[in-house]
């Protein structure tokens, strides 16, 4: 087997890549979270587009899921998938494991919520008792800001839609910043669940839009 004369390169720009990203959502977390949080809350609390906007994410994961149902019993039925059965395959994958990753991620970190939500029995947050931070493997909804798994979502979607169909590049711009605007003027997430939760879902998108290119 012949060496690769830039796999060592590709190594290190991937890992500068990555510690990029961990150190912007770090820098997030300590000097923009509440900060950001504390700013926008006076002015767009309580305003009913916010929380609509979020709703955007809802139809992806049980489309997703009937969608490889369907594709799967129609392959087992007539052999070979068109080239738009495959591209849409990998968008629902996309979006399917992304949604696994992201639960797992959320168990492991235990992070509070920025706003009280959960009912009867309040959840620690920081609007309502001023607790903010990681509790790792906690468990429970009350532990479960980071990363947001409404970001990890339609950013998964956006990414293979992005690479599969470019001409549609606008959509899932658009589609993304719908809901991370919605996201951030309801208060129900912090700038730095955002951004890992684009990380997540982006490269998720990504990956299995090039599965076997």
């Amino acid at each position: 087997m012949k060496p690769n004369p830039g796999g060592g390169n590709a190594s290190v720009q991937a890992a500068f890549v990555l510690f990029s990203v961990f150190a912007l959502i770090a820098l997030a977390y300590f000097f923009a979270d509440r900060q950001l949080a504390t700013a926008l809350r006076p002015h767009l609390a309580g305003i009913a587009l916010f929380p609509r906007l979020t709703h955007i994410v809802d139809p992806l994961l049980p489309l997703a899921s009937i969608f490889i149902a369907v594709v799967g019993a129609r392959g087992l039925l007539r052999g070979a998938l068109t080239a738009t059965e495959s591209a849409l395959l990998r968008v629902c994958c996309a979006i399917l494991i992304a949604f696994v990753l992201k639960e797992e991620l959320k168990w492991a970190f235990g992070r509070t919520w920025p706003e009280t939500w959960i009912k009867p029995v309040p959840n620690p947050s920081y609007f309502g008792d001023g607790t903010f931070g990681f509790f790792p493997f906690h468990g429970g909804q009350a532990y479960a800001s980071f990363p947001s798994g409404h970001t990890t979502a339609i950013t998964a979607f956006a990414g293979a839609l992005w690479f599969l169909w470019p001409k549609l590049r606008w959509l899932a711009a658009v589609l993304f910043l719908a809901v991370v605007i919605g996201l951030l003027g309801a208060d129900y997430h912090w700038l730095s669940d955002i951004m890992a939760g684009a990380v997540l879902g982006g490269a998720t998108g990504v990956a299995a839009a090039r599965i076997g290119r």
